[in-house]
């Protein structure tokens, strides 16, 4: 768990599926001076790699109610991207005693065409690139860099270099020539592995939420990963709790990390905690 930013406020962030608390980098900059984030390694990633199963949606709810346990905090705001947006929506149904109110980057929501497939199958298709990163080695951190630097979702963003390269080193284990991603496969698979489940915690909250999607997808590709259509038939079942906002011209990745979408993401965040 990392403290990044400043303010009075004490946000919980929860990242994607293979991501780590280093996504968080631009939100908690344009969040300064309103509120500090407590962004969490999920287990199986970053430094919390090292510990073991169970995995899953739930597990991971559990280790937040540990880290609201340990900071004192009994009721807060919680923001969260991808998967972190499903982990955040099960805790606030299991516990809305503990949450206050949800900001969702881009998750939450039964992924589009699932009820036709096997999780797996989603799974691969849809993070078919990262989980073969996570079966590569690389010379260097510089390598493992420029590896980000020219994913399709980087390469033509406006996310900080800085934020990348931080990004990638907090995500290295091993010694050159052999350096690898933390992220473990297990982990993933262990939490796709109740993917049907993912979008029914949204569908029962009782606190305010506020969705910010991103009209493209993990590969700056034209399908989002909560389409525009699911996002406002969402809010229409309980306009007086939540509210969605599309982030034009933005995709998954850069709604978090990029200049434009974090001052979006952290502005829903700020609103979140007046």
């Amino acid at each position: 768990m990392y403290r990044l930013g400043s303010g009075d406020a004490q946000i919980v962030a929860i990242h994607g599926i293979t991501a780590s608390s280093r996504a968080w980098l631009a939100v908690a900059r344009a969040l300064e001076g309103r509120a500090e984030l407590l962004a969490v390694d999920l287990r199986g990633r970053g430094r919390s790699s090292a510990l073991p199963a169970p995995y899953g949606i739930g597990a991971h709810a559990r280790d937040l109610i540990a880290v609201l346990n340990h900071f004192g905090l009994e009721r807060t705001v919680v923001v969260g991207h991808s998967l972190g947006a499903y982990v955040a929506t099960r805790l606030a149904v299991e516990h809305p005693d503990r949450v206050s109110a949800l900001v969702l980057a881009d998750g939450g929501l039964t992924l589009p065409g699932l009820e036709l497939a096997d999780p797996q199958a989603v799974l691969e298709a849809a993070l078919g690139p990262a989980l073969a990163r996570l079966k590569m080695t690389f010379p260097t951190r510089e390598a493992y860099r420029d590896w980000w630097r020219r994913h399709p979702a980087f390469a033509a963003s406006d996310i900080a270099d800085a934020d990348i390269v931080a990004y990638a080193d907090h995500d290295l284990v091993g010694d050159p020539p052999r350096l690898r991603s933390t992220v473990s496969e297990d982990a993933v698979r262990g939490d796709a592995a109740e993917l049907f489940e993912w979008g029914e915690p949204a569908k029962r909250l009782t606190i305010p939420a506020h969705l910010l999607c991103a009209p493209r997808g993990l590969l700056n590709d034209a399908n989002p990963m909560q389409p525009l259509e699911v996002v406002r038939a969402w809010v229409q079942q309980a306009p007086e709790l939540r509210q969605a906002t599309q982030v034009p011209d933005r995709n998954h990745y850069e709604l978090v990390m990029g200049t434009t979408g974090s001052a979006q993401v952290a502005d829903a965040v700020a609103e979140a905690i007046a």
